[in-house]
């Protein structure tokens, strides 16, 4: 109890100390007059759709996690293709994976109902996001709220700047980097893959011929080996899916960073922060594999970075009345 009472002490003081450099873009209170119910709406949805598919809350975080990363969180992600507009959806990194619309749409029409034109899309991601987490079993924190929407998607932006599966630790780096994201909060947002799925297609390359060798990726825990090859057989479907945590695959915890410690991450992506010799995000891996409460911390923080990456305010945007489409 006391440990959980430092780490809920120290996720405020962050928070705090976040959003006094963020000069007041985004504010926790933004709606409090204007649509007081909002995460209550949000959370009711959610909770509905987690009881049809538990897979909704991973959904939901990857959808703010590519949204943010291709010209700010400005719910550019959710448009569909219309006059001028070349939907992100049909990206290489969105198409046939990025999924949750559908739930999105449902928060949106609740909240219309209640508070019309008033909640931004681009917020709908990052709230839904934080209740997907806490429904999990991970930290809650009070969600900085007031972005707005964009007119306009970014293909070719969501092709260059979303990183793939495939990524080494150096690239994958840089892209965050580029977004003003650090190597803690790489390891830290990695962390959302504590739960959810990932098709063979993914990973299927580290099981039989890794970087063309002929062989599988020797990072990978050869009991594991055996398992993932019995998921995804060779001729078999790519798109099978396979537990991104094998441990715990639907809570919110820190076993993503204890099973990196004995080479079961999924992903490339996932097991070079690892493995990767003499890589500054061992020793966070290590961190956050020992101690569940700094993994929290650090998540929360990181999202909440995350989730100022330019964000449209003001009289910039607009509030779409649909996701799918501009006003």
């Amino acid at each position: 109890m006391a440990e959980l009472q430092l780490v809920v002490v120290a996720v405020l003081f962050s928070i705090a100390s976040f959003l006094l450099g963020c000069n007041g873009q985004l504010t926790e209170t933004f709606y409090s007059s204007s649509c007081p119910n909002v995460s209550t709406v949000v959370r009711n949805i959610v909770e509905q759709a987690q009881q049809n598919d538990v897979r909704t809350g991973a959904k939901l975080i990857r959808l703010h996690f590519h949204d943010c990363f291709v010209d700010g969180c400005d719910g550019s992600i959710l448009l569909d293709n219309a006059n001028g507009i070349e939907s992100e959806k049909d990206a290489n990194p969105n198409r046939d994976s990025a999924d949750g619309f559908g739930v999105v749409d449902d928060i949106k029409t609740a909240l219309e109902n209640v508070c019309p034109g008033v909640v931004s899309c681009a917020d709908i991601l990052a709230l839904a996001s934080q209740i997907s987490v806490t429904l999990g079993g991970g930290p809650s924190w009070e969600v900085p709220v007031g972005r707005r929407d964009s007119r306009t998607a970014n293909r070719e932006g969501a092709n260059s700047e979303l990183p793939s599966p495939f990524e080494t630790l150096d690239n994958i780096t840089s892209m965050f980097s580029a977004k003003g994201l650090d190597s803690t909060d790489l390891v830290a947002l990695s962390g959302a893959h504590t739960f959810g799925r990932a098709k063979c297609r993914s990973f299927s390359q580290r099981l039989y011929n890794f970087s063309s060798t002929g062989n599988p990726d020797p990072s990978i825990d050869s009991a594991y080996l055996d398992t993932l090859r019995q998921t995804c057989p060779q001729g078999g479907s790519d798109a099978t899916l396979a537990n991104l945590d094998p441990s715990t695959p639907n809570d919110f915890d820190n076993n993503y960073f204890t099973n990196l410690q004995s080479n079961r991450g999924l992903l490339q992506t996932d097991q070079e922060l690892f493995s990767t010799s003499g890589a500054d995000t061992v020793a966070i891996v290590n961190r956050f594999g020992n101690s569940q409460a700094e993994f929290f911390t650090a998540f929360v923080q990181s999202m909440i970075k995350m989730g100022n990456i330019s964000p449209l305010t003001g009289s910039n945007g607009e509030i779409r009345a649909d996701c799918k489409r501009v006003n």
